[in-house]
């Protein structure tokens, strides 16, 4: 029996939001025009204006296309091409969509005017404020464009949606961890590798609630499903594979949807690119480490359990096994030590991890003296 994944790229939400757009400005394109109320001006002047507009405005959308290649070609190049925040921005594509829609509005009003000798004021006044409302997006857009290009602007968005994302997956563990009955059924990956970019989690309750079982999800979101691997369980009780693998949302790369170590990755990545012998840039790399350091500290002072979620009942019924504490330090501190050669980085990851040290909780603190006991032999090399 084929068992359906969910595949729910964000292309596919844009693509929907700018039908939606389009369809909004064909409707209002075809009903102000009808409008019987109000001033009334000549039809001629209004209808070129309008085409004109409509005309016009497919600049902008070229526009906006180029902006986001040469942003996104830019921030791949210099930064990591792992980090796509400008292209998933969904002010991207809502510009894009309302210039679409605008151009719309513009062409139907003009052509449902056909031979009308007088049309309302109300549609020139419409298509005025619709291109006041657009040429204010498009200056938020280059704006944000602006921002996504530097340093400072790039490792701070990374860093703030890290924490939002640690603050939602960590922060609200449910109480205790009760002992679950036996596996009755394992859930194993039969297709190609792909990302887990997020789990439904509401649904996997309610699907787990209504079989009184729980769902153990071995994967986290961010893992890659590789064939025949072991990524969830049912205790107590039977529930399909289809049922399960229904809660996961996967795709070709990591998001920032529930990922909590993707922060971390891209901040590492910054800092090992700029350590590169084609870039040596170790500034950059130290700059990048203040904002992972802030992110080390607080998984340092967190319990980093597994999620636990209950149903209305308060039984347990979804377990979400996430990164530990080693994980988070394999991914944003090893390759950094081992691929560090100037003083700077050394000095300044070493000093680092000692002010994560001092909010680490006591069982976080053995792994975090191996690595500085590996960065003061370091030091002392320099």
């Amino acid at each position: 029996m084929h068992t359906r994944i969910a595949h729910r790229p964000r292309r596919l939400r844009a693509g929907l939001a700018q039908l939606a757009f389009m369809l909004a400005g064909l409707a209002v394109g075809l009903a102000v025009p009808k409008v019987g109320w109000g001033p009334r001006v000549a039809s001629g002047p209004v209808t070129d204006a309008l085409l004109s507009i409509g005309i016009g405005l497919l600049g902008a959308v070229a526009l906006i296309f180029s902006l986001l290649f040469l942003v996104v070609q830019w921030v791949t190049t210099t930064f990591t091409p792992r980090l796509m925040l400008f292209r998933d921005d969904p002010l991207v594509w809502r510009t894009f969509g309302f210039a679409l829609g605008l151009v719309v509005f513009c062409i139907t009003a003009a052509l449902a005017i056909g031979r009308r000798i007088e049309v309302p004021a109300l549609v020139p006044l419409l298509a005025m404020l619709l291109l006041f409302v657009l040429i204010a997006q498009l200056r938020t857009l280059l704006l944000r464009a602006f921002a996504a290009v530097q340093l400072a602007p790039a490792l701070g968005a990374i860093a703030d949606r890290g924490r939002k994302i640690l603050d939602s997956v960590y922060a609200e563990q449910a109480p205790g961890a009760p002992v679950l009955p036996p596996a009755q059924t394992t859930i194993v990956w039969k297709h190609p590798p792909a990302v887990l970019q997020r789990i439904e989690m509401a649904e996997l309750i309610d699907a787990a609630e209504a079989a009184n079982v729980t769902i153990v999800v071995h994967a986290s979101p961010g893992a890659t499903l590789h064939r025949g691997s072991r990524v969830a369980a049912v205790h107590g009780g039977e529930l399909s594979e289809e049922t399960v693998l229904r809660g996961f949302v996967v795709g070709d790369e990591r998001t920032f949807d529930q990922d909590p170590l993707l922060a971390v990755r891209l901040l590492a990545d910054i800092a090992l690119r700029a350590l590169s012998a084609a870039v040596n840039d170790p500034a950059t790399s130290v700059q990048a480490l203040d904002e992972l350091e802030d992110l080390l500290g607080w998984a340092a002072a967190a319990p980093l359990a597994p999620l636990r979620r209950t149903d209305g009942d308060g039984v347990e019924r979804l377990v979400v096994h996430l990164p530990e504490w080693e994980e988070f330090l394999r991914t944003g501190v090893d390759d950094i030590t081992y691929a560090a050669r100037s003083p700077m980085v050394i000095t300044g990851l070493r000093d680092a991890l000692l002010r994560v040290r001092d909010r680490a909780t006591p069982e976080h603190t053995t792994a975090l003296d191996k690595r500085l006991a590996r960065l003061d032999d370091r030091v002392a090399e320099l």
